[in-house]
């Protein structure tokens, strides 16, 4: 209780709070952590999925897309969590900067963070793009070609190949995104981890980017992170559950302050 009392504090002393999230906020959606035991990894391996294999061979392409076709309909069905709710919630009470995820899942959207307060690192599942022409296809739209039996689908207006608007493994990371990232997390004064276990980089460097800026670092994981000695605050618990505390707190201190005033 004391650690969410502070971080509740912090919040308040804070004018640009940066929300970095990864798996760990949805798996309590119900979106399998592709690392942990049970993940996706455990049945898919990783290796196959690269984008070098993607591109060089059909062979690989009708693999992604089987795996891709498998993973839909968990995310496509997912509903936001208390978790979601409460970084949502430190937006319309004028807190938030951003959101920084390394999901793909699109459920800071669904839960009421506006579209351009959310910097996607590893992309969406939300489009599918044609990696020749760069036309962009809602993923529904895809699917149905799917699942009428396209093994793998090509872009209609040039016949390209085409790939769900995500980041796989040996692929550039975003640059617009990765420089925006960058940016906000150098310009806020608290960065709040919340679901990641921060070993995959580039992304994991944005907390370090922050607190070398000065900014008061947290991280809100069920299980212990690299960063961990460089935080001034860490809860090892579930992020729905600490996060709708913390954001409790948060109004009932705002409310306590405005009853003060008058």
């Amino acid at each position: 209780m004391d650690k969410i009392n502070a971080i509740s504090d912090v919040i308040l002393q804070s004018k640009r709070v940066v929300v970095f999230t990864g798996a760990g906020i949805s798996t309590e959606s119900g979106i399998s952590d592709f690392r942990s035991p049970g993940g996706i990894w455990d049945r898919f391996d990783p290796n196959e999925f690269t984008y070098q294999k993607f591109l060089s061979s059909p062979e690989s392409r009708e693999k992604y897309w089987e795996f891709s076709k498998a993973l839909w309909p968990a995310i496509v069905d997912a509903e936001p969590n208390q978790g979601h709710y409460a970084i949502a919630e430190l937006y319309h009470m004028g807190k938030l900067d951003c959101v920084i995820t390394q999901n793909i899942d699109s459920l800071h959207q669904k839960s009421g963070v506006p579209e351009e307060r959310v910097i996607e690192l590893h992309g969406t599942l939300k489009w599918v793009i044609c990696l020749n022409c760069g036309q962009r296809y809602p993923r529904e739209q895809i699917q149905s070609r799917l699942e009428s039996g396209e093994k793998i689908p090509l872009c209609e207006a040039c016949g390209g190949i085409m790939k769900p608007a995500t980041i796989s493994f040996g692929q550039p990371m975003p640059e617009r995104e990765t420089r925006e990232a960058e940016s906000r997390s150098a310009a806020c004064d608290l960065f709040l981890v919340a679901g990641s276990s921060l070993v995959v980089y580039p992304a994991a460097q944005m907390p370090l980017i922050a607190k070398d800026n000065g900014a008061k670092l947290v991280i809100i994981n069920l299980t212990s992170t690299p960063h961990d000695h460089y935080t001034d605050i860490v809860i090892n618990e579930k992020i729905g559950q600490v996060l709708s505390q913390v954001v409790e707190q948060v109004k009932a201190k705002l409310r306590d302050e405005t009853l003060a005033s008058h």
